[in-house]
């Protein structure tokens, strides 16, 4: 048996919507795998209840089947589905460095990449690569049609996320299909001010370039009481707020010893808003670890 974690991810931060993405330190998916003359699925966890265990269904049958690798899968589900924290990506990223090294099959965590996104398609309906790729990858990862660019950060964050389900289909259905020049102009600044910021593991850059006029709006009007979490957060000391994936989990990037704070504004104002949430107070972490013991 060989066991991976893989971490829950935000992607776009705003400004790098498809493209941007972070591997987070918690929440995470534990999945574990033998070998088997085909594959099955068992999963327990948050939200267990919602995700089909039909390998025909799920991302992880998805992986299995494009690396040739049966197997029995368990999947012990951290990332609740339905919460902007990449949790089929959790899922897909841990099965395919288990099956990868299961099967000895060879490929980088960068070619895993591909094969991990396909089993996305089955949840978003397009095989994106902004979520997997940093939790197979770790820190902050920049996906194109060329490829991926990771960079190791270690940015302090706080995720809340309400009890409250936004699908991602429901959300690339309210993204504009145009924009102003003013409003490139404004992201491409503000995404190249971000990708310096995780270079340089500065909250205060992070959070400047996650300020998005586009596609962010937009979501927020998916999320009951944004406006309320946002402010409260930024009250509390966070350098910049943002919609977390397709939400509803909202990111807030902030320093080193405010998170406990942040994260208790950002509570209390959900709950003000009639809405119950919780808050993990994290950083930008590594990826996918294996643990070949099983352990």
């Amino acid at each position: 048996m060989l066991t991976v974690r893989a971490p829950a991810t935000s992607a776009n931060l705003g400004s790098g919507f498809d493209v941007f993405g972070v591997a987070l330190g918690t929440p995470a998916d534990v999945v574990r795998v033998e070998r088997a003359p085909e594959t099955t699925i068992s999963v327990t966890g948050a939200g267990s209840e919602y995700i089909p265990e039909d390998p025909e269904k799920n991302t992880v049958g998805a992986v299995a089947k494009a690396l040739d690798a049966p197997a029995r899968i368990r999947i012990d589900k951290g990332v609740r589905p339905s919460s902007g924290l990449g949790s089929s990506a959790a899922s897909a990223a841990a099965a395919a460095v288990a099956l990868n090294a299961l099967y000895d099959r060879g490929r980088t965590r960068e070619e895993l990449v591909p094969i991990a996104a396909e089993g996305e398609a089955l949840v978003s309906g397009e095989a994106h690569a902004d979520n997997v790729a940093p939790s197979l990858l770790g820190g902050f990862t920049v996906v194109t049609d060329d490829g991926v660019t990771q960079v190791d950060a270690s940015v302090p964050v706080v995720v809340c996320l309400p009890d409250i389900s936004v699908s991602t289909r429901d959300a690339r259905g309210v993204v504009p299909e145009s924009a102003t020049m003013d409003e490139l102009v404004d992201t491409v600044g503000n995404a190249a001010t971000l990708a310096v910021g995780m270079s340089r593991n500065d909250p205060d850059l992070v959070g400047t370039g996650m300020a998005d006029t586009v596609v962010t709006p937009e979501r927020t009007k998916l999320i009951d009481g944004y406006d309320r979490v946002r402010e409260a957060a930024l009250e509390a000391g966070a350098t910049g707020v943002t919609v977390s994936g397709a939400g509803p989990g909202i990111l807030a990037v902030c320093h080193r010893g405010d998170q406990r704070a942040i994260a208790s504004a950002m509570v209390d104002a959900f709950d003000a808003a009639g809405v119950e949430s919780r808050a993990y107070q994290t950083t930008v972490s590594e990826g996918a670890t294996l643990y070949r013991d099983g352990s």
